[in-house]
């Protein structure tokens, strides 16, 4: 089993799994919904093209600095008559970083590597304002997706790494499939599996996601004293 990694960070990023009418919410993590959508914009598939091989990827995601979420509040006038819009509110992740992997076949993925190295599209983390910032491709690796996840490299500045105590703790989520048991772990269940990204009729299933036990990492850049907290997963 193979694994394509991906740094996802940017000033702004939006993870939307529920939103609705005129208040447009963020989750705190990528959505592999979103995360797919990327991957297949990067292919240059069309919104009406089929994604089951893309959706039976098996999806994680490790929160190597977590941002804060902020309210854009928007207003709109109807260009044809004058109109005023309803007032909406739109929300975003501001300076996160993530470490996203998706695990399945090891030439499927290596195809997508490339594609994402060369878009056909233009690419964006969730929402179309927030184009990706640096490196965006980890390369493929040979394990399973936990392993990937846990072994990559911290994905954060020497900056933020100073605020940070002498060791992290990160968040890491994966979808339940897999043999993962959920009995005794932290899981609940989104909508978020793509069906059809058809601008007509989006179309999303359900799915199983377990919050692991956080990826610890060693941080020689940071500071000695006390990080009351670090096991949160740092400031």
């Amino acid at each position: 089993m193979s694994v394509l990694l991906l740094r996802l960070a940017a000033p702004l990023q939006a993870w939307g799994d529920s939103s609705r009418f005129t208040r447009r919410e963020t989750r705190p993590e990528p959505t592999k919904s979103g995360v797919l959508g990327l991957l297949a914009a990067a292919q240059g598939r069309r919104r009406t093209d089929p994604v089951e091989d893309l959706a039976a990827l098996r999806f994680g995601v490790r929160v190597d600095q977590p941002g804060r979420i902020i309210r854009d509040f928007q207003t709109a006038i109807r260009i044809s008559d004058g109109a005023v819009m309803p007032l909406s509110y739109r929300y975003y992740l501001s300076d996160a970083v993530f470490v996203a992997g998706v695990e399945g076949d090891a030439e499927l993925l290596r195809g997508l590597d490339e594609a994402v190295r060369a878009p056909a599209f233009p690419l964006y983390l969730g929402r179309r304002s927030c184009p990706p910032a640096g490196r965006l491709s980890l390369g493929v690796v040979d394990t399973d997706l936990e392993s990937a996840l846990r072994d990559a490299d911290w994905q954060v500045s020497r900056a933020y790494r100073k605020e940070q105590g002498q060791t992290v703790h990160l968040d890491l989520l994966a979808d339940a499939s897999g043999g993962l048991p959920t009995d005794d772990q932290d899981s609940f269940t989104v909508r978020d599996v793509p069906l059809s990204f058809s601008s007509e009729r989006r179309e999303y299933g359900w799915r199983d996601v377990v919050r692991l036990a956080p990826v610890a990492k060693d941080n020689p850049d940071g500071h000695q004293r006390e990080d009351f907290f670090a096991a949160l997963g740092g400031a």
